[in-house]
Formats: structure tokens, sequence, C-alpha cells
């Protein structure tokens, strides 16, 4: 069931990037602007959603072990900030983008 709800989101977005792209492309033939800034809203966004999904299963994984163990909830604390840097690499992409436009 999860996966089918992943696949759905993920069909969802490919599609409304399609579309943006296609309207980005045709407003501007002589220039790619639109396609970046489509390329620098999936970077954020995909990164997100991926961050989102690892840090649900990693949180709940994480308080249950400390519901068991109390000392592991620190190093629970610390695996459910690993995902984060994906983000921040999605937000520097998206400024390498930005510097494009």
């Amino acid at each position: 069931m999860m996966k089918n709800r992943i696949l759905s989101i993920l069909v969802f977005m490919l599609l409304c990037m399609l579309v943006f792209a296609g309207q980005a492309a045709a407003a501007d033939e002589n220039s790619s602007s639109g396609l970046i800034a489509v390329g620098m809203g999936l970077a954020v966004g995909l990164s997100a959603l991926g961050t989102g999904l690892a840090q649900a299963r990693i949180g709940a994984a994480g308080l249950g072990s400390a519901v068991e163990k109390p000392e592991s909830l620190g190093l629970a604390l610390i695996f459910l900030l690993l995902p984060e840097t994906l983000v921040i690499f999605g937000l520097v992409i998206a400024f390498i983008l930005f510097g494009k436009l």
C-alpha cells in the first residue's frame, strides 16, 4: 500500500513537471530559464520528499528502540537528523542552478 502511494506521488510529480516544462519551453523558445526553474523545484522537492519518507521510518524505529532501551534516544536523534543532508544538497543544487538563470 505504501509503495502504491509513493508511486502515485512520483507519477503526479512527473506529470506536473512535464506540463510546466512544456509551458516553460513554449513561453520562451530561445531561453532555457523555465527549465532551469523546473530543475530547481525538482531538486528541492524530491529531496524533501525523500527526506520525509526516510525520517518517518527512522523516527518510528528510533522511538520504538528508545522505549525499550532509553539510553539509545541520543543515537536515534542523530540518525533522525542524517537525512536532512539530502535537503541541504537539494538546496545547494538549486542555488547553483539559480546562478545560471
